[in-house]
């Protein structure tokens, strides 16, 4: 079967609040971008099918699918909207390609979360209503901070090596374009801030920007006749954990752990620590790195503080993570959270078109919500 490669990727936004457009015109911002990026390219005749991520309860819409094909140029074209995080896109995009029925996919995502004035009532609405929802918390939080002190005692991590991760990350987002919330941080800051949900304080938990993703994906026929740097997707697997509180792992991310395992063997990576560069992993909350860090077997379980501390994990160290700043520098814009990984990670892979968050190592894994890809890069731009 033809190898998927990623031919292009468009941007808006990045921001706190994005008021001069619509997201809808945050979608069509991002698409042209990415459609440019990936030599001129034509929606309404080059492109097969397009998929979109979203969720009806951030649009405040009912059906917003509706509005998914217009923005992006597929009109009358097929189009199939998932109820998920843009990695999802990817996935379903990198599948329908494999097929050999299709050529060129289209992936978008996009989230105003500024625009959301009850978006506490929402994350309880998302919860079980027999055994969660009927609490009603006083602050959604609440069930990471649990998840956080399970690991936290689990594992004896102290909580400088959260305040670590923040700081890390915050710094890392000064040299990001899209990052709207570096800063040069002090752990002594970090861990002085007031606390949200004990152990979590203000600058632990990453905030939401509004943003747009577009991503071009293209068989390897096809690749090769728009761009000389197609970044080909090698392993790439998901996994669904058990939705229900009462069954979740409150100790560790195993869905992660599995998907990276399944991504690793489909890419022949057998010492990723070894063979990869770097990694762009989930860190919405600062716990999550170290947690995802283990997962993705670049520290033994329980370990990963104590690499990180030592500066293993730095720009500048031995495995740099999160070199753009992750969710703590760049914000969480609600689904396109994992498409805002892929763009810092592809921009990476193209080797000198990340600016001054540029890493001189070209091979890098990118990790999301238990979905994993192993990204290889075929040819660097001299």
């Amino acid at each position: 079967m033809s190898r998927v490669a990623i031919i292009g990727i468009g941007w808006y936004g990045f921001r706190p609040a994005v008021e001069e457009v619509s997201f809808r015109e945050m979608m069509f911002e991002a698409a042209a971008r990415a459609y440019e990026d990936a030599g001129g390219l034509n929606p309404r005749t080059d492109v097969d099918a397009f998929a979109s991520c979203q969720e009806d309860f951030w649009e405040g819409i009912a059906i917003a699918d509706e509005f998914a094909p217009e923005p992006i140029g597929g009109t009358l074209k097929p189009v199939f909207t998932t109820t998920g995080d843009g990695l999802q896109c990817i996935a379903n995009a990198y599948m329908m390609i494999k097929t050999g029925q299709m050529d060129v996919v289209v992936a978008e995502s996009h989230a105003k979360p500024s625009d959301i004035t009850n978006i506490h009532d929402i994350m309880l609405f998302a919860m079980d209503p027999l055994t969660v929802r009927s609490i009603n918390m006083p602050n959604y939080h609440a069930l990471a901070a649990l998840e956080a002190q399970v690991y936290i005692v689990r594992h004896n991590v102290p909580k400088e090596a959260l305040a670590y991760v923040v700081t890390k990350d915050k710094r890392n987002a000064l040299h990001n374009e899209r990052a709207s919330y570096g800063a040069n941080v002090t752990i002594d800051e970090v861990l002085g801030s007031p606390y949200v949900v004990s152990p979590l304080t203000k600058l632990d938990i990453a905030p939401f920007v509004d943003a747009s993703v577009v991503v071009v994906l293209a068989s390897e026929d096809v690749a090769r006749k728009y761009t000389d740097t197609p970044i080909w997707i090698d392993g790439i697997h998901w996994v669904t954990e058990e939705p229900s509180l009462e069954f979740h792992n409150w100790e560790f991310p195993v869905h992660a752990m599995r998907a990276a395992e399944a991504a690793y063997k489909m890419a022949g990576i057998q010492d990723p620590i070894k063979e990869l560069h770097f990694a762009e992993v989930d860190s919405r909350y600062s716990f999550k790195e170290l947690q995802f860090i283990e997962a993705l077997k670049l520290a033994p379980i329980g370990e990963a503080h104590k690499l990180l501390l030592e500066g293993a994990f730095d720009r500048d160290g031995l495995f740099p993570v999160n070199p753009s700043g992750g969710a703590l520098g760049e914000g969480v814009p609600l689904e396109v959270h994992g498409l805002a990984r892929l763009v810092d990670a592809v921009l990476q892979l193209r080797g000198g078109e990340a600016g001054r968050m540029q890493l001189s190592r070209l091979r890098g894994l990118l990790f999301i919500h238990g979905v994993a890809y192993q990204l290889r890069q075929v040819l660097l731009p001299c």
